[in-house]
């Protein structure tokens, strides 16, 4: 087979992923970018707005709310995510025991769907009769059901939630990384004395940058957009405690909830998912600057 026909033979290969990406994602956000310049509530016909969604952006006080709950959330999620998945997955390179039941037992939310993981901690969190408020009343750690939902917890528990879900797949990625750094590197730290402590500070951390780097703009650009399991277990409250970019724009093209002040409204809801994507392209933009600086520097 000659290269001109191996060349034919790779696009081939590629050609059915490259319409479905024209079909589901180009065409859509075309779709949308059309009408972010029209008054256009879904029905009807679409009347020609100029700039009035985007002032109309710029004012929401709502949406800006949930922009600076969604930077919340995702620092949140990553403080705690990094971290405890970095550790599990030292522990678990180890020579453990069962370790590769633990690995399958850890990278197994993963495999849920957010909707799905959001009903379940749903039925643990309830504030009137969850498992966990239960199991401290039982235990008397508490002398009135904790409200894990309400304004005082929602955030914190949405954000342990999200956490727990991603937790297994980090921890395989760091796993597939420290399984690249040779042990002579190690042993010959262990021949100068360094112990645990040093060897995880100046080998690990240091062999694991890329890694890292890949991990973290990962878990950043996953966590701005994410908004399903918000959306099942609280929809956004209470009183926008929860609302996060994402959700919003969802709610302005399919309203959720007969409570919602926000109505469906096509026009608006491409004007706002537009600026959020282009706030989420822009962080992400900075961290990639930020890592390659980084990088040049260590």
């Amino acid at each position: 087979m000659n290269r001109k026909s191996k060349i034919g033979v790779a696009y081939l290969f590629t050609l059915p992923s490259f319409l479905l990406t024209i079909v589901f994602a180009v065409y859509p956000i075309i779709w949308a970018m059309r009408y972010m310049f029209f008054d256009y509530k879904g029905y009807g016909k679409p009347v020609f707005a100029g700039l009035n969604n985007f002032t109309r952006l710029f004012r929401d006080d709502l949406y800006w709310n949930s922009v600076l709950n969604t930077f919340i959330y995702a620092g949140g999620k990553l403080l705690l995510t990094i971290p405890l998945s970095l550790v599990l997955a030292v522990i678990l390179n180890r020579a453990l025991k069962g370790r590769q039941i633990l690995r399958a037992i850890y990278f197994l939310p993963t495999i849920f769907s957010a909707s799905v993981m959001a009903v379940v901690f749903y039925v643990i969190f309830n504030s009137y009769n969850g498992v966990l408020n239960k199991m401290l009343l039982k235990l008397h750690l508490v002398a009135s059901p904790v409200d894990w939902l309400g304004t005082k917890y929602a955030m914190l528990t949405v954000i342990v939630i999200a956490s727990w879900g991603a937790l297994g797949n980090y921890m395989l990625m760091f796993l597939a990384g420290l399984q690249g750094i040779s042990n002579d590197l190690y042993e010959s730290a262990s021949l100068d004395g360094a112990g645990e402590w040093h060897k995880f500070r100046f080998i690990t951390i240091p062999m694991l940058g890329p890694v890292m780097q890949m991990i973290v703009m990962l878990a950043i650009t996953v966590s701005l957009k994410g908004y399903e399991s918000i959306m099942v277990l609280t929809e956004g409250g209470p009183i926008g405690k929860t609302e996060v970019m994402y959700l919003y724009v969802y709610r302005l093209f399919f309203p959720v909830s007969t409570s919602s002040s926000l109505e469906q409204d096509f026009g608006y809801g491409s004007a706002v998912g537009f600026v959020t994507a282009v706030i989420v392209g822009i962080v992400t933009g900075l961290y990639f600057l930020m890592s390659r600086r980084m990088s040049k520097i260590y």
